[in-house]
């Protein structure tokens, strides 16, 4: 069965994480679990150009997302044109990484650019206070025309599990992302009540093992043709393939 992976990185990630990967690592992983294509991202806004350099290398593998913070002002959004120049092909947030509520308005020059430029926003989701479920339902509700992609889709709460499909089935533009989220049965729910095409599988490389993360996929209780839609085609139609 093909697989896009709608979320990984490179780089070096310490502190209480202490894991990393680069480039060639992650290839070696992708090939031997028969992914195809991953939506990468970098450690952060300074290291953005190693996700450059991986796509340049792997252009048919890679599907590069551009990290920023928006604490960087205008210097985000210059940023963020000349990824996207260089064929990038969305943005990556991380609310708890950079301490904002996802909400915050300060986001919202990255938010019009995303607009202009017709290109998801990846947003990490499940920890407090920061990146709550309800803050980026907020955040898609003011910007309706932004495909906001719930990275983890709650992540590892069950109140915040259940939020994420709540505002993912309130707003249109709010798609939703499975790794690190550990209820497969979730996963069918999303499926069946969110909408057949707003579900993806991620690994989250290299946060999470590939073999863990594909086993939540295929116990979730959902047929093969359906499967298919979650391990490939609905991130082909995001990322426009």
């Amino acid at each position: 069965m093909k697989k896009i992976d709608a979320h990984s990185h490179i780089g070096s990630f310490g502190g209480w994480a202490g894991v990393e990967t680069d480039i060639g690592s992650l290839i070696n992983k992708m090939d031997e679990y028969e992914i195809e294509k991953t939506v990468l991202c970098s450690s952060g806004p300074e290291t953005n150009d190693e996700v450059l350099d991986a796509y340049k290398k792997y252009t048919d593998r890679v599907l590069p997302l551009v990290y920023l913070s928006p604490f960087d002002g205008e210097k985000a959004v210059e940023q963020l044109k000349r990824y996207i120049d260089y064929g990038f092909l969305g943005i990556k947030l991380n609310p708890l990484k950079h301490a904002y509520v996802a909400d915050s308005e300060i986001l919202d020059p990255i938010m019009n650019e995303a607009e202009k430029k017709d290109i998801p926003v990846f947003i990490h989701s499940g920890h407090p206070p920061y990146s709550l479920p309800w803050s980026i339902a907020m955040l898609a509700e003011r910007f309706p025309n932004v495909k906001v992609v719930m990275i983890h889709m709650g992540h590892g709460h069950g109140v915040y599990i259940d939020a994420a499909l709540k505002m993912a089935k309130k707003y249109d533009n709010i798609y939703l992302e499975m790794s690190g989220m550990p209820m497969p049965s979730k996963i069918k729910e999303a499926y069946e009540t969110v909408g057949s095409k707003k579900i993806m599988f991620g690994t989250d490389m290299p946060f999470h093992h590939p073999s863990v993360e594909i086993q939540k996929v295929l116990t979730c209780g959902l047929d093969e043709k359906k499967l298919e839609d979650i391990f490939y085609n609905n991130a082909a139609a995001l990322m426009k393939l």
